[in-house]
């Protein structure tokens, strides 16, 4: 089964995929759609506040990063790491329950990354926001780090998610029966 919608004016088939026995989800993957991720970033910055720094998580929220940070003339970006690396020192760490991974996971920035963090006007960005999880983590990480979160942005915000006020997409992503047809909310 297949749900198809129109991001940042391209039709997508995106498959759907069972949370459970009750509800499903639309799988929304951005790696290799070069297509999407570029017209996801170039519209998403249309909407940005004006930014010093982008972080996102790893991993799905990568291409879309580098994305934004090219088309916005090379502004760095930051990726929340799902671990400690070798080369990091001085991590800055916290923990995420994420809807798309079946148990908690740690997101760190390197100490080095944290420095760039401080006092920098940061937009968050992933690709699908649902339960916030995720997103809240990297929230934690920034402040820990210093800076100041001027937009919380995806390409997709599924469920509940799309009626918060304090995230900015592109469209509105629904969860579904088993059956395939969109839970209407």
């Amino acid at each position: 089964m297949f749900y198809t919608m129109k991001i940042a004016g391209l039709s997508r088939d995106l498959p759907l995929c069972p949370l459970n026995d009750d509800l499903y989800i639309a799988g929304f993957i951005m790696f290799g759609d070069v297509e999407i991720t570029v017209k996801a970033a170039e519209e998403l910055l249309k909407k940005a506040p004006a930014f010093d720094l982008i972080v996102t998580a790893e991993s799905k929220g990568i291409p879309l990063a580098y994305e934004m940070a090219r088309q916005a003339g090379g502004v760095r970006y930051i990726v929340c790491r799902k671990e400690k690396k070798l080369y990091m020192r001085d991590v800055v760490q916290t923990e995420v329950d994420s809807i798309t991974t079946d148990h908690i996971q740690s997101l760190c920035i390197d100490g080095a990354d944290a420095a760039l963090i401080r006092g920098k006007r940061i937009l968050v960005v992933d690709d699908v926001i649902s339960t916030g999880e995720s997103l809240r983590s990297m929230e934690t990480l920034v402040e820990q780090a210093g800076g100041n979160i001027v937009a919380r942005m995806s390409v997709l915000a599924e469920g509940e998610a799309a009626d918060r006020q304090d995230i900015t997409f592109l469209e509105k992503l629904p969860l579904f029966r088993p059956d395939g047809t969109p839970i209407e909310g």
